[in-house]
């Protein structure tokens, strides 16, 4: 699925915030939208939107000028095939007590092993990746230090690997979604093949935007593997949707993008618990309280 991205920046917070919630109003509306301080000392702010639908230039740019902000940069996200990126033999993957492993290394997993069987296939997320293991990682020491976590989601959930783990430590169902129907047509499969099926539900939404998820809100735990911007974008709808004592796990952002992701989370009423580096990539850990 294409989706677009909309980007400018302005010298003014307030002018910034004010600027997001017109876009806000927008149709076809982003489905999400984010505000934070440009760290290169300028003293700037960069908004941004990102869209299911092309923006309409002509707004955007009478918005710009509405708002005191630059022209709006837009852009397309292409399609992406994840067979390039993820279909070949695949090495087992130990990330804390979950082992993850393809069908041909069914005969390797440990006896005290959580054992998750991904298959590569269209979707991102076999373990392989920082990202993921670093996502994975943060739950067995957030379990190892006692957490019971009773209604977890998964937002861009790519294979389900993060919402099959949780539902293997604990009893209780977990809801995830990805906007790429492919993802969600790979994560069910997954479901399936690790007889999870009726314990973690798949969606194809953007964000927490479906009635199950709106539904199921709020959460006490919430993983979210994508990329700095979406996650700085999502900023505000996980503080809606976050428990308040939840805990939200975060990944996808290279080690310098690090800051950028806290500081957009603080904003937001949420604090820091953990922070760890797996090769060139952050896994973070925050929470409400």
């Amino acid at each position: 699925m294409t989706t677009f991205t909309a980007f400018t920046t302005l010298a003014d917070r307030d002018a910034a915030e004010a600027l997001e919630e017109r876009l806000e109003d927008l149709e076809p509306a982003p489905y999400g939208t984010g505000v934070f301080e440009i760290e290169d000392g300028s003293g700037r702010y960069e908004v941004s939107g990102y869209f299911l639908e092309e923006p309409d230039d002509v707004v955007l740019t009478l918005l710009a000028v509405a708002h005191g902000a630059q022209p709006f940069v837009i852009s397309e996200i292409p399609e992406t095939d994840w067979v390039a990126h993820v279909r070949r033999e695949l090495a087992p993957v130990r990330a804390g007590r979950f082992f993850l492993y393809g069908s041909h290394d069914a005969d390797k997993i440990p006896e005290d092993a959580v054992a998750l069987r991904i298959d590569a296939a269209m979707a991102f997320g076999t373990g392989h990746h920082g990202t993921t293991s670093g996502c994975l990682s943060a739950l067995d020491a957030l379990a190892s230090e006692g957490y019971h976590f009773h209604n977890s989601v998964d937002i861009g959930c790519g294979t389900a690997v993060l919402a099959m783990a949780a539902a293997k430590l604990w009893p209780e169902p977990v809801l995830a979604s990805d906007i790429d129907p492919v993802a969600v047509e790979t994560a069910n499969a997954n479901v399936a093949l690790n007889d999870l099926a009726g314990r973690v539900s798949c969606v194809e939404a953007a964000g927490f935007h479906h009635p199950a998820l709106e539904a199921a809100a709020p959460f006490d735990l919430i993983f979210a593997n994508i990329l700095k911007a979406p996650l700085i974008a999502l900023a505000p709808d996980m503080a809606k949707n976050c428990s308040e004592s939840g805990v939200v796990i975060l990944s996808g952002l290279l080690n310098e993008q690090a800051e950028d992701v806290i500081a957009a989370y603080k904003a937001q009423g949420f604090v820091s618990k953990a922070r760890k580096e797996f090769g060139e990539w952050t896994t973070l850990v925050m929470s409400r309280s």
